[in-house]
């Protein structure tokens, strides 16, 4: 198919904004507000190959709070881990037990957790736009993307309980999926910043208290 030598003004202007994906808020708002069954199967059904990113945004958003968790979220990054491995080893589509794609959505505090990450993704798309997409569309960058979440949900895992040092690497993974949602390379440049501040703050504050005690003994 070739194009017309002459192409009208504002034509091609178009032709992209026709062609440009639907918003990932707006998906998710369908789904919320639809009459179908709002399992985590039918979530990763309409999100297909982004269904990835979207449940680092679920398991590791808990995490990502300011609040100290006490090690309570330990289950969500070994799953977020878990899933990241399947990314690097190649699968397109989330493997999940068929009892966990049943898992009901539904309730009223699943649905409360849901509309505030709507939430959260539409501000964020308003400040956001697709930059160097095709970085997304390697084999390579879902490689790197895996890895860079299972550092993410370690940095979170190994944190002292109740210190609150989690935060930042799960905060890292949860800006790092939202960029690749997005397709943003800014957000996942600031999403690396993030999780890296947070490893070293974590390996500084640790590594100064294992000396205080040492020294008290």
């Amino acid at each position: 198919m070739t194009s017309s030598p002459i192409t009208p003004p504002g034509s091609s202007r178009t032709r992209e904004r026709a062609a440009a994906p639907a918003k990932v808020s707006d998906e998710l708002e369908r789904w919320l507000g639809g009459k179908g069954e709002r399992t985590l199967g039918s979530l990763i059904e309409l999100f297909q190959e982004k269904s990835f990113a979207l449940l680092f945004v679920l398991l590791l958003g808990v995490p990502a709070l300011p609040l100290p968790t006490g090690g309570a979220t330990h289950v969500f990054e070994i799953i977020a881990a878990l899933l990241a491995l399947e990314l690097i080893l190649g699968r397109e589509r989330i493997w999940l037990p068929q009892k966990w794609c049943a898992l009901e959505l539904g309730g009223s505090r699943q649905q409360r957790f849901l509309h505030g990450l709507m939430r959260m993704i539409r501000r964020l798309e308003r400040l956001s736009r697709p930059r160097m997409r095709f970085l997304f569309e390697h084999r390579l960058s879902s490689i790197v993307f895996g890895m860079l979440v299972i550092a993410g949900s370690a940095g979170a895992f190994f944190a002292p309980p109740f210190t609150g040092l989690d935060t930042l690497p799960a905060l890292g993974v949860v800006l790092l999926a939202l960029g690749v949602l997005l397709e943003d390379i800014l957000v996942v440049i600031v999403a690396l910043i993030v999780g890296a501040a947070g490893v070293v703050l974590e390996i500084v504050l640790g590594t100064a208290a294992i000396h205080g005690i040492g020294s008290i003994l």
